[in-house]
């Protein structure tokens, strides 16, 4: 795992490195860096967002392929409900606001996470995002919104248990690459890299399964600064490691 201070990254041109097909983003620092300048919550979260456009900006230029960030959590809901509603209302401006551009620039969107529970309005917009970009392929977005891993997993097992019960899928046929093919990434990659900022060093529920072997980059830098800059730093640190995946190092070899 690396750390590093909210110092401004020096300049790292991506190009010159291995840049990872899929990146895993934990948007963490809102709320501090509202409370810091004295400003509200919900003005951090509007700056979130402005940090989001930038990066998936960014990771396109760059080459990533697929970007997978961590919106809304399951356990967000314990939060007062004004700031909830501020979160909801987040996203509905955003995919309002930007679903023609991204349309016209190929990104296709995918909302992960539980369906069930979202406002009636929410889940439109997130089916008619998803449905009007189904067809782009240049870059994909995943947007984890209400979004668990323990309940990913758990609802992935209902629904191969299911199929186990009704004989599409025998006891003996279960495999990792068959519960997997049940989750709500089936038709990507694991994430190569998963970047958390504001200096927190945990998962937090995101993406349990499929970052068993991704490489870890924490950040002190709080989102709403997040930029073009940390993403390039953030892929020149998962570029000088050496993905071993369980087997020996190439240099113990």
């Amino acid at each position: 795992m690396s750390t590093d201070d909210a110092s401004a990254p020096s300049d790292t041109h991506a190009g010159a490195s291995r840049v990872p097909a899929h990146i895993a983003i934990i948007m963490d620092g809102n709320g501090r860096w509202a409370k810091a300048r004295g400003l509200p919550r919900a003005a951090g979260h509007e700056r979130g967002v402005e940090a989001l456009r930038r990066t998936v900006e960014a990771a396109g230029e760059i080459g990533v392929r697929y970007l997978t960030v961590y919106s809304f959590s399951t356990e967000n809901w314990r939060r007062p409900a004004a700031e909830v509603n501020a979160l909801f209302g987040l996203l509905r401006t955003f995919i309002k606001k930007d679903l023609g551009r991204l349309k016209k620039e190929g990104v296709k969107i995918n909302v992960i996470g539980r369906r069930e529970g979202l406002p009636d309005d929410i889940a439109m917009l997130v089916e008619k995002a998803e449905r009007e970009t189904a067809s782009n392929s240049d870059f994909v977005l995943n947007i984890a919104f209400n979004y668990g891993g323990r309940e990913e997993i758990a609802r992935a097992a209902r629904a191969l248990s299911a199929d186990v019960a009704s004989g599409a899928v025998l006891p003996s046929d279960v495999t990792e690459e068959v519960l997997a093919s049940y989750l709500d990434t089936a038709d990507m990659p694991d994430p190569d890299l998963l970047v958390r900022t504001s200096g927190e060093y945990r998962l937090s529920n995101f993406l349990l399964w499929q970052a068993a072997y991704s490489e870890l980059v924490f950040f002190d830098v709080l989102w709403p600064d997040f930029d073009r800059a940390w993403l390039e730093k953030a892929v020149a640190i998962y570029s000088d490691r050496e993905r071993r995946f369980g087997a020996v190092s190439t240099g113990d070899a």
